[in-house]
């Protein structure tokens, strides 16, 4: 009898929720869409014009453009963002040396102890210290952003639909508000403190543009700083700082692929050979 009531109550929880689930559907494909000017001019993310070099089963990191981003990201992504899983010692990815990663790590300054009297301080950071957040706490940092609190940027990119392509679009995106939209939505506004963005969800957003011109930062190899470059350089370096391993796990997957090819011949081979004196059985009528 428990038996018999334990299967009738699984039935009815079945059945339950398949009920829910034909309604929802039934619901999601009858329903209009609110033509609201978030759902209407919201832009899907888009790549660079010449795409990723990371991107593709043959995808490689371009480090000359890995070094440009971490100089855009510590002259203009740093002043609101930290980078708290990122070390300074991994720059040895991006091909700096030793002596330039010790170099480079002393111009920070991260939260450390006195060793003279035990009290908070700040030091010049070491290559075994992380890329430091530019507020001690969340409260400082929504206070200083408009109640904001700007996100980490190490993940970001993992962190977001369509990651790479999306903070690249966010960062390049910025306009003022399309004569199209105040047509069709005239009581749409972008209120104080806000700025328009078709890449954002609710295309306003509280960060203000962090790229402002060309020129807003100096490459050393006398790459022209254009907003979309400088956007496409440290959008690399933040697809690199959240999947650093990405190149070399492709790399590491062609030899599998073609080792289980080569397994999989040999496995086939081994069967015919194995089995190819057994004779199938006559059938008897």
């Amino acid at each position: 009898m428990v038996r018999l009531l334990a299967i009738g109550a699984g039935l009815l929880f079945t059945l339950v929720v398949m009920i829910s689930f034909v309604a929802d559907a039934y619901n999601a494909a009858t329903t209009d869409t609110p033509e609201t000017a978030e759902y209407v001019f919201h832009e899907e993310a888009r790549s660079p014009d010449g795409g990723w070099s990371f991107n593709g089963p043959l995808g490689k990191w371009d480090i000359a453009q890995l070094q440009r981003g971490y100089k855009v990201y510590k002259e203009v992504c740093s002043a609101c963002h930290g980078m708290k899983f990122v070390a300074f010692r991994n720059l040895a990815d991006l091909g700096y040396t030793e002596n330039q990663i010790r170099a480079e790590a002393a111009t920070w300054q991260v939260p450390g102890i006195d060793p003279a009297t035990g009290e908070a301080t700040m030091r010049a950071a070491e290559p075994t210290d992380y890329i430091p957040s530019p507020y001690p706490n969340d409260v400082a940092a929504a206070a200083a952003n408009n109640n904001a609190i700007p996100p980490d940027l190490s993940l970001i990119t993992k962190a977001r639909h369509h990651g790479t392509d999306y903070v690249y679009s966010l960062l390049s995106g910025y306009q003022p508000i399309p004569n199209e939209l105040k047509a069709e939505f005239p009581e749409f506004k972008t209120p104080a403190g806000l700025y328009y963005n078709p890449y954002f969800q609710y295309l306003n957003i509280a960060m203000a543009p962090p790229l402002t011109s060309s020129g807003q930062v100096t490459y050393d190899d006398d790459t022209e700083s254009t907003i979309p470059q400088m956007a496409e350089d440290v959008t690399a370096f933040l697809t690199w700082s959240a999947e650093p391993t990405l190149v070399k796990r492709k790399q590491t997957g062609w030899p599998v692929l073609i080792f289980l090819l080569f397994a999989t011949i040999l496995a086939w081979m081994a069967k015919q050979q194995i089995w190819s004196a057994v004779k199938p059985a006559k059938r008897k009528d």
